[in-house]
């Protein structure tokens, strides 16, 4: 397999001047065994893409690789120089490159994913530890404070670590009362002026927020590349509104975690969209989080049948056949002032050969309604 390390270090060699690496392996937005995590994943695209957003905006030059679509192998033959890159490593590359070892890492939180290629949760979180197998004193560690499980993963390696919260204070914390983010005790932004739904991603910019300070930006600096950053394709992505319902593209959620995340970032009635290949997780979690605003769900491929199964008759349901006539049911069933929210808690290959696919699909049927 290709070590992406010793890429790295043939970019770096090349390139003649200092490359520094800001990863996060993501936890996929899953949340810990139960849901819990509120789902902030750890150097998601998102994460990731803000990272590197912001430090460009603070003049240092950045790009984004991994995970994210982008792959190292690009950066380490193309004619590109950077200071810094924010890299997005899952599990699987992790698992591949024995050498890694980022100068900054940052993880947001730990919950089951790939239970279809893992034996167990314990086993993925395994995969996610081998972020630090490589840790060095005078590394830096981004921790999600309010995920017991990250703490916990991180115990006793080397570096240093500094902490983000949506609960308490902390290196990074949301001041809910006054609905601002801080760092070291000065204001970034109020939290009308991040763009991104959801409190998850309140998370996500108090992580890349700190993860770009410890790359030498001031505090004072940070503020504009959160204000400027918009919601990447395909991640909870507003979509249009017709007719007073608003369409929501949440294609990437491949996992009960992060249509958990989805879901509480609601601030509406919704109807769900909900299906694909099942991935090993049972979806009977989501049932309390749909009973309140959820006002229909719309199961439909391979996953349609298990999805009605775990629901048992406790949320309303409908299942979908075709794409086109899932988004067609839920144009039917969505009233204005509604959203619809495309997130599957699935993988997209049993109609689509990604999930880019199926969030495009989705877009091109919303805009020709």
């Amino acid at each position: 397999m290709l070590d992406v390390a010793a890429l790295l270090r043939l970019m770096a060699q090349s390139s003649g001047s200092d490359l520094h690496l800001v990863v996060g392996s993501p936890p996929l937005i899953r949340v810990d065994g139960e849901l819990r995590r509120l789902e902030a994943a750890p150097l998601t695209a998102d994460d990731t893409a803000l990272v590197a957003h912001s430090l460009s905006a603070a003049g240092l030059p950045s790009t984004t690789a991994g995970n994210i679509g982008r792959p190292v192998t690009d950066l380490a033959m193309g004619n590109e120089r950077y200071q810094w890159i924010s890299l997005e490593v899952s599990s699987f590359q992790l698992h591949d490159s024995p050498h890694f070892a980022p100068d900054v890492g940052v993880l947001t939180n730990l919950a089951p994913d790939h239970l279809d290629r893992y034996p167990s949760a314990e086993a993925y979180y395994a995969d996610k530890r081998l972020l630090f197998r490589n840790a060095r004193a005078d590394d830096v560690w981004v921790l999600n404070a309010d995920d017991q499980l990250v703490l916990d993963l991180a115990h006793g390696v080397p570096g240093r670590r500094v902490l983000f919260s949506l609960a308490k204070p902390a290196d990074a914390w949301y001041d809910a009362p006054h609905r601002v983010l801080r760092l070291d005790g000065e204001s970034l932004i109020t939290r009308d002026q991040l763009h991104l739904l959801g409190d998850h991603n309140v998370a996500n910019a108090l992580a890349a927020a700190l993860a770009v300070h410890e790359a030498g930006v001031p505090a004072r600096l940070l503020g504009e590349g959160l204000r400027s950053f918009r919601p990447l394709p395909h991640r909870l992505e507003p979509v249009r509104e017709v007719g007073g319902v608003l369409w929501i593209n949440d294609s990437k959620a491949t996992n009960i975690a992060a249509t958990t995340v989805a879901v509480l970032a609601m601030q509406r009635p919704f109807v769900l969209l909900l299906g694909g290949r099942h991935k090993g997780e049972p979806y009977t979690s989501l049932v309390r989080l749909l009973a309140d605003r959820c006002r229909l769900v719309i199961a439909y491929g391979e996953a349609g049948p298990l999805v009605e199964q775990d629901f048992g008759g406790k949320v309303p349901l409908e299942r979908g056949t075709t794409f086109e006539d899932v988004v067609a049911r839920a144009r039917r069933a969505a009233k204005p002032g509604d959203a619809v929210l495309l997130s599957p808690a699935c993988s997209s290959y049993d109609m689509f050969k990604n999930y880019e696919e199926r969030g495009a699909t989705f877009r091109r049927l919303v805009e020709a309604l």
